[in-house]
Formats: structure tokens, sequence, C-alpha cells
């Protein structure tokens, strides 16, 4: 197969025959007509999952996040760039092809993003009313919530809002970007407040919305709290999970997940 064909397959798998006018997924690097000769799926391709790939022999990386620092992987601004320079000579002299799938795996027949962490995290049987964003599990303190996240998500640190000790059983998750609200500040705690949730698992934040929101609540005596993982632990999973179900639609091709792991040292 060559990489058009699974692009293809993976598109027709995920969303049937419906396309996008405009998308970021795309072909960052190289050809379509390349012959593929294995697979990597990643959250990012940074430069270290890069080398992993050529390592192990694929020459086609499967992006969640952008390849070159911006929501469009803009490139002109970067040509006089060492950085970037320097990773494209990489990509460009191992013959690697870069596609980008974001857009396409969040508008799937599912979300496949949620699909890999739900599946990662055991909760595919807990969800509120079909909500994809909201769980019923039992009850447990905020403390022993974000143990389970840490252990999880293979985290060494995660950041809450709230007392250590309050009971938690409602719970919503807003990964990657979803919980700055898709366009709408007030989305997460709108949420947050139509579904009654007591904690809300976020992947990146902004102080002044929802966290803020979070603060007061808890200030308040309010039984309101956050945990936040972080955008690429948030996320990792769905890319972890895609290994598993790309495998099938391409024909022997090998397949394997790299974790692009935690950018973050913690000192």
């Amino acid at each position: 197969m060559n990489v058009q064909q699974v692009i293809d397959a993976i598109l027709k798998d995920s969303c049937g025959d419906f396309r996008l006018s405009e998308t970021g997924d795309r072909i960052m690097s190289g050809s379509p007509d390349t012959e593929v000769t294995g697979i990597v799926t990643t959250f990012m391709a940074t430069v270290d999952v890069i080398k992993q790939a050529i390592a192990c022999g694929a020459n086609m990386i499967i992006t969640h996040e952008p390849t070159y620092y911006t929501g469009k992987d803009e490139t002109d601004w970067l040509q006089d760039d060492p950085v970037y320079a320097a990773k494209k000579k990489l990509i460009d002299e191992n013959q690697i092809v870069i596609w980008r799938f974001h857009d396409y795996m969040h508008m799937g027949k599912t979300d496949r993003i949620y699909d890999g962490l739900l599946k990662e995290i055991g909760w595919e049987n807990h969800m509120l009313d079909g909500n994809p964003h909201t769980y019923q599990i039992e009850e447990v303190s905020l403390a022993e919530l974000a143990s389970f996240f840490k252990r999880k998500l293979s985290m060494d640190v995660v950041q809450i809002i709230g007392k250590p000790e309050m009971k938690c059983s409602r719970v919503g998750i807003l990964v990657g970007g979803g919980s700055l609200g898709l366009g709408r500040e007030q989305m997460p705690m709108e949420l947050m407040r139509n579904m009654n949730l007591d904690v809300m698992v976020c992947g990146e934040i902004m102080e002044w919305t929802l966290c803020a929101y979070i603060n007061d609540a808890q200030m308040l005596g309010l039984n309101k709290a956050m945990i936040v993982v972080g955008h690429e632990r948030s996320e990792e999973w769905g890319m972890k999970f895609m290994a598993e179900w790309l495998q099938p639609l391409v024909h022997g091709i090998p397949v394997v997940f790299i974790d692009a792991r935690e950018p973050f040292t913690y000192l």
C-alpha cells in the first residue's frame, strides 16, 4: 500500500464518505505515492519519535498534533530557523512521510481520542447519559482519583484544585484543548453546572476560566474540583489505541505506537 491508500483506508473507517472542505489533516513531508514499509502512530512527531521510527524501519508517521509548532503547520516563518532546518533534514534524509490525523479523528463515528483514553483508564462503561464528556464512578476522594490518573497515564505530577479529601463520583473529562471551551470559554463551566459534576479532568487550562470557576466554588464550600493532566497525557492514548484498529486495515504493514511522552521535567 502507498501512503494515500493508507490515508484513504483510515478516513473511510473513521468517517465513511464524509470529508471536510478545509482541514489540517494533510501530508507534512514526503509523497502520497510512497510505498509504506512501516507505520508509527504518535501524539506528536517529535525529533525523538522520528528517530525511533527510523530505528524500527517505519517510513510513515501518523501524528495527531502539528509537526512544525503552529496549529496549521505553517512554515513560512521558519525558513531561516535552525530548529526547523535540522528537523526537516532528519525527516528528508530518511525519507519519512508524516501525515497529520487530527480533525477526522475527533469527528469520526466516535471520537477516537476519547475511545483510546477510556480504554486506557477502563471507563468505557461509566458514561453518563451517553455523553462522552461525563462519567459516573464509585465514590472516591479527590486525592484517590488524582492518584488513579497519575498511575493510569504514567505521570509523576498532576495539578489539582479542591480539597484532597472531598468526595467525587460524577466526573467530567475534556481532553486536549477541549477544556478551553472549543470556541466558547463558558462551555466547561456550563457542562459542570448542567451535569452536576464534582470534578473535571482537563487537558489544557486557562487560569481565568474553568480554573477560576472551580477555585471560587471550592472556596465557597461547594463540592467542586479539577484535575489537570495536560494536553499530551490526555490525548496520547487515542494514538496508542489507533495502532490496534489500524493494523487490520493495512494488510500486514507493521504498525507501532510510540509514546511522544510528556514534554516537561518537574524540579
